[in-house]
């Protein structure tokens, strides 16, 4: 059933104006946790895709709920990669629709589970202006923002220019000349921080332990002992790939996978 929020979002008092109202389906609860923003192209390439995931789930393994927009692309990558349980999708519709229709079955798990926004009532179509206060709130939600991919002149980066008015920091991946130029762009002009390391970056937001689930004799041990390509490890075993490599029983080199 859609509910109204009752109770005051800090976070939110970054916004230009603080949402008159707020609805929601699923866990109110997520909204009191560090989170991490993660927003990109609809068309990110092959490159983005992976990294976003890699990103939203030891993010997520780490303590951080994992805010985006719902969209195909980027958002509905980093939403799937964080889990359904550490989510929170903020439409730009009201809640009673399904949008994009190409992500129904991801939003419904998310409201089960994890935790849909919206400022818009019941039966409000997608409009343009919508989905500009819709990336206003993501960003807002957010303590940093993240952007994997993204072309100039994209909604995205009118993103960028909301997390800037906050005060928030910035960080996107680097990427070749002529891919990303937006991204690339922001490097250039010093308005964002490149990641150039996962597991450095990931180690500067820890907000937990991250518990491994697994021991000297499981399955995915005894496959890492024939050091197989980070890929074929993430198609097999992509849970305990991230886990084992943040405790550090496992380490990743020439895109292969070692036990330590």
């Amino acid at each position: 059933m859609i509910q109204k929020i009752d109770f005051h979002i800090e976070a939110l008092e970054s916004m230009k104006k603080y949402p008159k109202d707020l609805f929601f389906l699923g866990n109110p609860a997520l909204l009191y946790q560090k989170k991490v923003a993660i927003v990109g192209s609809r068309k990110p390439n092959q490159y983005a895709r992976e990294m976003t995931r890699v990103l939203a789930q030891k993010l997520s393994l780490a303590g951080n709920c994992i805010v985006s927009g719902g969209a195909i692309g980027v958002d509905a990558i980093a939403h799937k990669a964080a889990g359904a349980k550490n989510t929170i999708m903020v439409a730009a519709t009201g809640l009673d629709k399904r949008y994009p229709a190409i992500n129904k079955n991801l939003i419904a798990s998310i409201e089960q589970e994890g935790l849909v926004l919206s400022q818009f009532a019941e039966k409000t179509p997608s409009t343009k202006y919508n989905f500009v206060l819709r990336n206003e709130l993501v960003v807002a939600l957010g303590d940093i923002l993240i952007v994997t991919y993204a072309d100039l002149n994209s909604g995205t980066m009118r993103s960028v220019e909301y997390a800037a008015a906050m005060g928030k920091k910035v960080y996107v991946l680097p990427h070749r000349i002529g891919e990303s130029e937006a991204t690339n762009r922001l490097l250039l002009d010093k308005k964002a921080e490149a990641i150039y390391d996962i597991e450095s970056f990931i180690s500067q937001f820890m907000h937990k332990s991250v518990g491994v689930t697994v021991e000297k004799t499981t399955p995915f041990l005894e496959f890492c002992q024939t050091n197989p390509s980070y890929e074929e490890a993430l198609r097999k075993f992509s849970a305990e790939v991230f886990e084992a490599e943040l405790s550090g029983l496992i380490c990743i080199k020439n895109g292969r996978v070692f036990r330590v």
